[in-house]
């Protein structure tokens, strides 16, 4: 269970009143989720999910984060709202760390995507891209090229306890990205964390996006190509051409890519795949095995980075190399 964190009933309760949301009836740690402790939480006037703020989430940006939920919620994208607290607050305080109360979203993501998730996941994520001009804060994205350098040498000696030859092939991946990387892409805020836990669905009808925790300004067809990687490869890592002609097409119907977007994404593909290889890794290496939380496989990207590896051509995601 994702619980770092444990309340007590009276905090919670005082929390509670503190927000004006009633009797508090029952709350339950969510199983999901490894950055953060989220508890559901049943009162009176409603569901709502707390979440107390651990690990990597840097509390400075938070004002972003929680910013941002409520601009693209101006503009129409359906996703969980900050509650504001009596004083007119977003953040509070308990049991020693900073916590957010927000609203409950109906739903429930896809175990299983199927081409018809995947498209409406893109024409969502072009949604996202478009609602986030004019949104007023930045972040710079932590995780990037430089952050994934500084990232390995975390675990550099030890990368060959997660699989055999791994640190021989990251030292390559990265030395061919600090060549390949392009520069000047169109840009805006990205999610960039876009995976189906955190998608929810209502039947066929995408209800929600959740989790913006690692949301930052970057190239948005580098957040295409993390979804890519994290809706259209079978659980035996085979690419399902037929997903991620069904995402990019759908994605594209709102915002066509540019010929240089199109040419760079097998290069932003194999980004997408070691920015996720190297973090598991590291939690793989790093995660005390009596925790709570599993670390996810990093072996799952490294056969999607094998795969990008192999790609030729953009046409081979069913991307053309002209617009």
């Amino acid at each position: 269970m994702a619980v770092y964190t444990e309340v007590t009933d009276d905090e919670l309760t005082r929390l509670i009143a503190d927000y004006g949301l009633g009797e508090l009836l029952s709350y339950k740690g969510i199983a999901e989720g490894v950055e953060n402790t989220n508890f559901l939480v049943h009162t009176s006037k409603g569901i709502f999910i707390l979440t107390l703020y651990e690990r990597r989430v840097d509390t400075a940006d938070l004002p972003f984060f929680l910013g941002l939920i409520e601009h693209l919620n101006r503009k129409g994208i359906s996703c969980p709202l900050p509650v504001r607290n009596r004083a007119g607050e977003v953040l509070t305080r308990i049991a020693g760390r900073t916590a957010a109360v927000m609203t409950f979203l109906e739903g429930v993501w896809p175990r299983r995507p199927k081409a018809h998730h995947c498209a409406a996941v893109g024409r969502a994520l072009a949604e996202l891209h478009l609602a986030g001009e004019g949104f007023p804060l930045t972040r710079r994205n932590a995780l990037g090229l430089e952050g994934w350098h500084t990232l390995f040498e975390r675990f550099s000696a030890r990368a060959d306890e997660v699989a055999p030859g791994l640190g021989t092939l990251i030292a390559y991946e990265l030395a061919y990205l600090d060549r390949a990387w392009p520069k000047s892409l169109p840009s805006g805020v990205i999610h960039a964390d876009l995976f189906p836990d955190n998608v929810f669905f209502v039947g066929e009808t995408l209800s929600g996006i959740i989790d913006f925790y690692f949301a930052c300004n970057d190239a948005w067809a580098y957040d295409l190509a993390i979804c890519l990687n994290a809706w259209c490869f079978e659980p035996d890592f085979a690419f399902n051409a037929t997903k991620g002609r069904a995402l990019l097409s759908a994605y594209q119907s709102l915002r066509p890519l540019s010929a240089a977007e199109r040419q760079a994404f097998p290069v932003l593909t194999r980004g997408a795949a070691l920015r996720f290889l190297l973090t598991r890794a590291h939690d793989w290496l790093h995660t005390d095995r009596n925790a709570l939380v599993k670390p996810h496989d990093p072996n799952a990207y490294v056969r999607r980075l094998r795969f990008h590896q192999e790609v030729q051509s953009p046409s081979e995601y069913g991307l053309e190399t002209v617009a």
